[in-house]
């Protein structure tokens, strides 16, 4: 059995929270997507000149991406899903708001890039070895 130093143990701890906190933010999205139903989406998705059924997909990216980032099941999968789940966002809703700073200096869509940067970190770095798939899972 192979020893982790104690900069792995971080590395795999600071991996874990990065996970938890996209994924259970993320999630909490879907599950007011599930409440409310796919309408809003779906007229979102038609309006941009999209099929209506490509308005289920934020199920994927709302809901099964965060839960697999989650438990730490193709993480990187899920991370990407929700990347390009963030790219639609900001292009069905926020695109006005892109080169726009708060009134206190930040920018408009901060927590959109948060979300979209974090996905990417995850899906660079890996779920880590306090996952269901374990550091070396093929998808982790």
């Amino acid at each position: 059995m192979a020893m982790h130093t104690g900069s792995t143990v971080n590395a795999d701890l600071g991996k874990l929270v990065l996970r938890l906190s996209l994924g259970i933010l993320f999630l909490l999205h879907g599950i007011a997507k599930i409440i409310s139903g796919p309408a809003g989406i779906i007229g979102l998705v038609e309006k941009a000149g999209l099929p209506a059924p490509v308005g289920y997909l934020v199920y994927l990216g709302e809901v099964v991406a965060p839960l697999l980032i989650i438990f730490g099941l193709w993480t990187r999968l899920g991370a990407l899903i929700i990347a390009v789940t963030m790219v639609f966002a900001v292009g069905l809703v926020h695109l006005d708001e892109l080169w726009m700073l708060t009134k206190n200096g930040g920018w408009q869509l901060e927590l959109q890039g948060m979300y979209f940067f974090s996905a990417i970190a995850l899906a660079l770095l890996g779920a880590g070895r306090f996952s269901i798939g374990g550091a070396r899972g093929r998808f982790n």
